[in-house]
């Protein structure tokens, strides 16, 4: 049998990709925000909803530079069941990033325990929308509201989610993306920022062109090269044509895993909540005691058939070599105890029937 990977990138149609950038060999403009990296912003904005929307090189760059653009100083509170690129985003700010706990249902931040981690340092709050799973935004913003405090989304899972029938971009002050080839939707590499205020776009495009002023013999800023090329905007646009069949696919899939796995006991899946529209990006299962095999166990035995399967997240980013021991932070035991036991299984637009049900075989009969 063939090995079945954790993800697969999903591709648009060969030919129709070389259309697309054909032009650029009679025009030369291979980057630097050209007619097709304006394009794909628009059509984002779009279908984002977003009121103010800018491609970048990656999610991290989006996330790093809208922290610079709001002038964040001081504490950000945040959540450390993530990828290092938030934690790293806030830090390479000069913030000192305040971890907080999660909730046990959604795995996003709890926001019964942010109010008591508010300093008079503390400027903003950087959540994170883990698997395409929604924050409790209304309560998340409700403290924001009452201290003064920002807030900023990693919605990297999140593209084409929607809450209470509306956009996970038009939430918060700023919503990140990341269009990384192994998210639902790509540009190979690259990442966008969705925010209200109008006056952050051309803070922002100043910022993701080195800081550099009008005729670049002067940098009023100290800011970074984190624009998005034609060809990846180009493969933005052709994958944006099929974004809804490819959630349709993957629906399709994770309703077969629950088919599989529903009826065992010990088993957490993909939560319930009311008022979501999933965009079915990670497949995460939480194995408790009552299974009768630990998550580590399951990933040896998914191994030994040439499955990958991922510890997303795991380890915690507050237990990275570079953070442990630096920053004072509340303990996350909630945080530290799904992470010791969470696995994302493989999921993919083209995965088969065949191979969901070689993997739920060999995770219920290992």
């Amino acid at each position: 049998m063939k090995p079945i990977f954790v993800t697969r990138s999903s591709m648009p149609p060969f030919e129709e990709y070389i259309d697309a950038i054909r032009g650029l060999w009679e025009s030369r403009w291979l980057t630097n925000a050209g007619s097709i990296n304006e394009e794909l912003t628009i059509n984002l904005k779009g279908y984002l909803g977003a009121e103010n929307f800018l491609l970048f090189s990656n999610g991290h760059m989006a996330l790093e530079l809208c922290i610079q653009a709001l002038g964040l100083k001081g504490e950000a509170i945040t959540t450390p069941f993530t990828f290092v690129s938030t934690t790293q985003a806030i830090v390479r700010n000069g913030l000192t990033p305040v971890f907080c706990d999660i909730d046990s249902t959604r795995f996003t931040i709890d926001p019964d325990k942010i109010e008591p981690l508010i300093t008079e340092n503390t400027s903003s709050i950087v959540a994170v929308h883990v698997y395409g799973i929604p924050c409790d935004t209304d309560a998340i913003e409700k403290i924001a509201a009452k201290y003064g405090l920002k807030v900023i989304y990693d919605a990297a899972h999140s593209f084409g989610v929607s809450y209470h029938k509306k956009s996970i971009a038009q939430y918060g002050d700023i919503s990140t993306f990341s269009f990384h080839a192994t998210k639902v939707f790509h540009t190979a590499e690259g990442g966008g920022a969705a925010f209200k205020d109008k006056h952050l776009y051309d803070r922002l495009r100043h910022l993701r062109d080195f800081g550099l002023c009008p005729g670049g013999l002067d940098a009023d800023e100290i800011g970074a090269n984190a624009k998005l090329s034609e060809f990846h905007s180009a493969m933005g646009l052709c994958n944006l044509r099929y974004i809804s069949k490819e959630i349709l696919k993957r629906k399709v899939i994770s309703e077969h895993y629950d088919k599989r796995f529903k009826t065992f006991k010990g088993l957490q899946l993909f939560p319930d909540i009311s008022g979501v529209k999933r965009n079915y990006a990670y497949y995460p299962v939480v194995f408790f005691d009552e299974f009768g095999k630990t998550r580590d166990e399951i990933i040896e035995s998914l191994k030994k058939h040439d499955i990958s399967a991922r510890k997303y997240f795991y380890p915690l980013t507050n237990e990275f070599s570079c953070y442990k021991n630096v920053f004072c932070s509340a303990e996350t035991p909630i945080a530290r105890d799904i992470a010791n036991r969470v696995l994302c299984l493989p999921l993919y637009a083209d995965m088969t029937e065949d191979e969901i049900d070689v993997v739920c075989n060999i995770i219920l009969k290992s």
